[in-house]
């Protein structure tokens, strides 16, 4: 069966595990929090062993997963095994291990796919065994009309009562990225005060009053808008960075440090084994997928060297042709090549 993420968990909590899960999507927190909620009735029906099996591209080896699922543990009755797909397709081989899984499951084996990029075309023989077997949860992406109404219901399942201006202006605030707006609504919930017994009641005020508006919290928003490929929201971010006076040296720290991860995996031949090495979250992996896939190798080397040239300009340390250059312009037209494959000309301005 395939469900929706808000049905996903209370479908999980109404029944025994099933043998199969599907969990997919590029809205990264809601397939993260999915696969959490697959691990967490795992726990509650005693399953504590859990493997985690990156299967990516051409260095994904089948056998020694079948070899893996095979063979019987000396530690557990039970499985969980994970099988993690970034890019949502497990080639021929993959998905006849996988639709060979679900229709002749394992007694101790649990089986979840957790795949950090997903559309209809992904979808195939082996995801349909899966709902057969089980369930599919696909986190679609969060349209801009329904990102209120989803930090609606967050506020309130966390016992807080927000008035409709108030959930608005959250929403503006986030630019559309959910894990933002999740941790906002935590830090909300932890910091206002409630009567005994009543949900914490939060209006426009009181939501600006304590949410920071950190210069480290928007760094992140923009450099995460670039590697999407948000370039509207780049230029409004910087726009909004300059007109609030931040200084162009405390913000190049960030963008430096994101550019070399992505040039460092885009020099690696195993992605999944570059991702454990740069100590990349979970909940990141499919933003720099997603970025991997707009640019060759030796790009993300050039705009790292560009990246130099804007803390130079920032700090006055120009060299012969660039004494006449704006840092904020610069650094614009970094972050938009970074978005945009298209806007790469705009580097040699």
């Amino acid at each position: 069966m395939e469900l929706n993420v808000d049905r996903f968990a209370a479908q999980l909590a109404g029944e025994p595990l099933r043998p199969a899960y599907l969990v997919a999507g590029s809205e990264t927190l809601l397939v993260l929090e999915a696969a959490d909620a697959v691990r967490a009735a795992a726990r509650a029906q005693g399953i504590d062993e859990r493997e985690v099996h990156d299967m990516e591209g051409r260095d994904a080896d089948w056998d020694a997963l079948d070899a893996a699922i095979n063979a019987p543990s000396l530690f557990a009755s039970r499985r969980l095994i994970e099988i993690r797909l970034p890019t949502g397709k497990p080639g021929t081989e993959g998905a006849k291990l996988i639709a060979g899984l679900c229709a002749s499951p394992p007694s101790d084996v649990v089986v979840l796919v957790v795949a950090g990029d997903w559309s209809r075309s992904h979808g195939g023989k082996w995801s349909e065994a899966i709902t057969r077997a089980g369930h599919a949860c696909i986190a679609w992406p969060i349209k801009p009309h329904e990102l209120t109404g989803w930090i609606g219901q967050r506020l309130r399942s966390r016992g807080v009562k927000a008035a409709p201006d108030a959930v608005a202006r959250l929403a503006q605030r986030v630019e559309g990225n959910l894990l933002a707006a999740a941790q906002e609504v935590d830090k909300l919930a932890l910091l206002l005060d409630r009567d005994a017994g009543a949900p914490a009641v939060l209006d426009v005020a009181k939501m600006e009053s304590l949410v920071a508006d950190s210069a480290r919290f928007d760094v992140f928003r923009l450099t995460d808008a670039a590697l999407n490929g948000q370039s509207a929201q780049v230029s409004r971010m910087l726009a909004g960075l300059r007109a609030e006076g931040e200084a162009i040296p405390a913000l190049m720290g960030m963008v430096v440090k994101e550019l070399n991860t992505v040039a460092a995996l885009a020099r690696a031949r195993n992605l999944a084994a570059e991702f454990k090495a740069q100590r990349v979250w979970e909940s990141k992996q499919a933003v720099y997928t997603r970025a991997l896939k707009r640019h060759p190798p030796e790009r993300w080397q050039r705009m790292l060297v560009e990246a130099g040239k804007v803390d130079r300009i920032s700090k006055g340390r120009v060299r012969l042709g660039e004494e006449s250059a704006d840092a904020w312009q610069q650094l614009e037209r970094l972050l938009l090549a970074v978005a945009e494959p298209g806007a790469v000309r705009l580097l040699a301005s």
